[in-house]
């Protein structure tokens, strides 16, 4: 199975495969339905390498296979 990353705002909202996943008030990342662990690891690992890095000025898809 393989995650499909998809930016909806920029360091606001992503789709993650069928879900959304936004960032609340205080800085943490909520989804309104349970992530799977692939999905959850994949969505990490596109917050250290996408999210997090100031030289991306426009996020975009992303699919992890694996």
């Amino acid at each position: 199975m393989s995650v499909k990353i998809k930016p909806i705002v920029d360091h606001e909202s992503y789709k993650v495969n069928d879900n959304t996943i936004f960032k609340d008030g205080i800085g943490n990342w909520n989804c309104k339905n349970e992530l799977s662990n692939k999905e959850r690891f994949a969505f990490n690992q596109y917050e250290n390498i996408v999210i997090k890095n100031p030289r991306f000025k426009k996020h975009s898809i992303s699919i992890y296979k694996g």
